[in-house]
């Protein structure tokens, strides 16, 4: 390990358990040809006991005895001027090892460079010998650990402070964050219950002392007798959102809860047009509603059960989704696209407005539109104002969807146009075009996009007087161009845009 000079490591050993040390700090601990620690007077140090299964037995030990603090002294500059004297006296003996070639590790109980000791032989060596530092699991997460509770989740804060701050601002910071950790409990512990208490939060406080230890000690903040408080302790406020097993809040939840319908766009289709947020819902759920195939693009996981149904029973599987949450469930509703333009952000709702219904929550997610993919794909078609609507007649009449297609083509706005045909409705698509005939140009740009994003994607550009029925099916999605919108050609592509600017 040795070079022209020896190296530094700091070297993090964790909360106390041996077995949490990390396979590169037992190397080290192993290899070096010196170890230093930190202790008190009574020479007993809690880093080398846990880094003790991992020595050879023949290195050389440097003990660095801090000054008491609980005695005074002589020195000038009071208790931190000898505290000062002492780093600079122990990193010139750790430097006298390292010029002479020797490697040394500097343990740390929990992690060196979190409120640790030998962050002080660091900033006053690292500048001088090629330094390494060795992360260990902090006394935080081992508090978290055996107290078996989240620290944080989702988008909560987590606050560490030292209990040597003042008890105004140790208040002012427990009662603005969502979970905290307070360490260098020992003599500050009483001014930190106060201070809990103070910002409302000790009820929901633990303490754990010499976490991960055989002489690890849990119990609830407000019972602790302050005698008997060490300095290698802290007090945990931990998430929130996942009381402790048993508490009444968790048994509040467990009977109050009443579940939640998140109504899931999936986008147009696959992983790459969902948003972080509706994946995010989709982890989250306990139950997945939806038309078959959509819910074939989710990816299994065995936590969840899964409601697969018909195209056209709507309503029914919005019931059937609300239904489930009222027992407790977090359900998904999964719909292609987006579940408000044509989808089942509606059926839900309203079958929501039963007053059986009336405690359940419902939550939609957007997603990207068929409307919007098929746009980009061929340049920028709804750059301007447009209109979207529906071919089916399954649930309004023909009437009024002509009517609508009058309109807006009188209108000059670009259409976008879903549902233009299926296995049983193969004549709209040329009434239609018919329709818009009436009020647009023949040689009007006209975008049929095909399975966009799916493996079958197609995308054409056709003038609306040549529209082909027969080109159109179910899976596909018609963009109607206004006067204004125009064709160009980019690389032998054909790329169609609506100006922002209408003419005067």
């Amino acid at each position: 390990m040795s070079g022209e000079s020896g190296h530094l490591y700091g070297v993090g050993l964790g909360p106390g358990d041996p077995e949490l040390v990390t396979v590169k700090a037992a190397r080290l601990l192993g290899a070096a040809d010196v170890i230093a620690y930190h202790s008190a007077r009574h020479g007993r140090s809690i880093a080398r006991s846990v880094a003790l299964p991992y020595l050879r037995g023949d290195q050389i030990e440097e003990a660095l005895i801090y000054p008491v603090t609980t005695e005074t002294t002589d020195h000038p500059g009071g208790y931190q001027g000898a505290l000062d004297d002492f780093y600079v006296e122990c990193a010139a003996r750790l430097a006298a090892h390292l010029d002479a070639g020797r490697d040394v590790v500097v343990l740390c109980e929990g992690d060196p460079l979190f409120y640790g000791s030998y962050m002080h032989m660091h900033k006053r060596l690292a500048h001088r010998y090629p330094t390494e530092v060795v992360p260990g699991v902090t006394s935080v997460s081992g508090a978290s650990a055996v107290l078996g509770r989240p620290l944080v989740e989702r988008d909560e804060t987590l606050t560490v402070l030292p209990g040597t701050l003042p008890a105004d601002v140790l208040a002012e910071r427990l009662a603005a964050t969502d979970s905290a950790a307070v360490l260098k409990l020992g003599r500050t512990f009483e001014k930190v219950r106060t201070a809990l208490a103070e910002a409302g939060r000790l009820d929901d406080a633990w303490y754990v002392e010499r976490a991960t230890t055989d002489k690890q000690r849990i119990e609830p903040l407000a019972d602790v007798d302050p005698a008997t408080v060490p300095y290698f302790s802290l007090a945990l406020l931990p998430s929130p959102l996942t009381p402790a097993a048993g508490s009444p809040a968790e048994s509040a939840r467990t009977t109050e809860r009443t579940g939640e319908v998140v109504v899931v766009g999936l986008g147009p289709a696959g992983r790459p047009w969902l948003t972080p947020e509706a994946q995010d819902a989709l982890a989250a759920a306990d139950e997945l509603v939806g038309y078959g195939p959509y819910l074939d693009r989710v990816p299994p996981n065995p936590r969840q059960r899964r409601h697969p149904t018909d195209n056209r029973v709507e309503a029914e599987r919005a019931a059937h989704a609300l239904e489930l949450a009222a027992a407790g469930s977090r359900v998904a509703v999964v719909s292609s696209g987006d579940p408000g333009v044509f989808a089942m952000a509606s059926a839900v709702l309203e079958a929501a407005a039963e007053p059986r219904f009336a405690g359940v929550a419902v939550r939609i997610v957007p997603g990207l539109t068929a409307a919007q993919a098929v746009a980009s794909r061929a340049g920028a078609p709804l750059g301007h104002d447009y209109c979207v609507l529906s071919l089916s007649d399954l649930l309004k009449p023909w009437e009024v969807v002509a009517e609508r297609i009058s309109a807006a083509a009188k209108a000059d706005l670009v259409l976008a146009i879903y549902n233009p045909a299926s296995r049983s409705r193969t004549w709209q698509v040329a009434a239609a075009r018919d329709l818009l005939l009436e009020h647009r140009a023949p040689d009007t740009p006209v975008v049929i996009g095909r399975d966009v994003g799916g493996p079958e994607e197609s995308v054409r550009v056709v003038e609306l007087g040549a529209l082909d029925p027969a080109e159109v099916d179910m899976r596909c999605l018609l963009i109607v161009g206004s006067s204004t919108t125009r064709i160009a050609d980019r690389g032998g592509r054909p790329v169609v845009y609506t100006p922002r600017r209408y003419p005067a």
